[in-house]
């Protein structure tokens, strides 16, 4: 039994290898891609619209009014990176009914670079939003003292988004191969209609916490309001 499938190799050449976390990974993007340009070649502004097309708007908005809810101001400036992390962490779970295929997820490689895409994205929303010196500044809140405190904290949400995700996406996908050889078949389906739902839970937590750090990074310090004018008395 394979724990991940990074231990599926396709090919290799001396220590370069092909293995099915690299495939799967860039066979989903391929689809994600090709998909996304198939639905959107033809989007009609009138009220006959077509199925993919009504499709396509819920998710685009339902995704923007969560990125609201989280507290960012201008949630289309951040719906192409959450959005793309969503539906290629949902895309992952949704796949596992495809026979033969396995989650890229499931390998820490994938989850961990996800997470640094996080790491990166997080300072460059912040920096673009506050500036390079208010952005830096944020780190010596409240005391200077607190500056190795933060940068361990940035390094620690890392580290736990990519084992999050990946001891998630893991687990299931095991106990779904390990029900498959010791139980009848009609119980291991239920199983995977759960695992699809918990796939598609990790991805909207994963995009949530992702939304949540960026909207600290790009939240500035809190202005103290000025207070009004006396009035006069009568």
């Amino acid at each position: 039994m394979r724990l991940t499938p990074d231990e599926w190799i396709f090919w290799q050449q001396g220590f370069i290898k092909l293995n099915a976390t690299i495939v799967f990974t860039w066979a989903l993007m391929a689809v994600l891609v090709i998909g996304a340009a198939l639905i959107t070649r033809n989007l009609a502004t009138g009220h006959q619209r077509s199925r993919w097309q009504n499709l396509l708007e819920i998710v685009v908005t339902a995704i923007v009014s969560q990125i609201e809810d989280v507290g960012l101001k201008e949630p289309r400036r951040y719906l192409g990176f959450l959005g793309t992390l969503f539906l290629f962490v949902a895309a992952s779970a949704l796949a596992t009914v495809v026979p033969g295929f396995e989650p890229p997820t499931a390998s820490l490689s994938t989850t961990a670079a996800l997470a640094l895409c996080v790491l990166v994205a997080v300072p460059l929303f912040g920096i673009s939003g506050q500036g390079l010196l208010t952005y830096l500044k944020s780190y010596l809140e409240p005391t200077p003292i607190m500056l190795p405190f933060n940068l361990i904290s940035e390094i620690s949400r890392t580290l736990a988004l990519a084992v999050r995700l990946f001891g998630n996406m893991m687990s299931g996908a095991m106990i779904i191969a390990i029900l498959l050889s010791i139980t009848p078949f009609v119980f291991p389906i239920v199983m995977t209609l759960l695992g699809l739902l918990t796939g598609m839970v990790q991805a909207y937590i994963f995009t949530i916490l992702a939304a949540v750090y960026i909207a600290a990074a790009t939240s500035g310090p809190k202005r103290s309001q000025p207070k009004p004018p006396p009035t006069a008395a009568a």
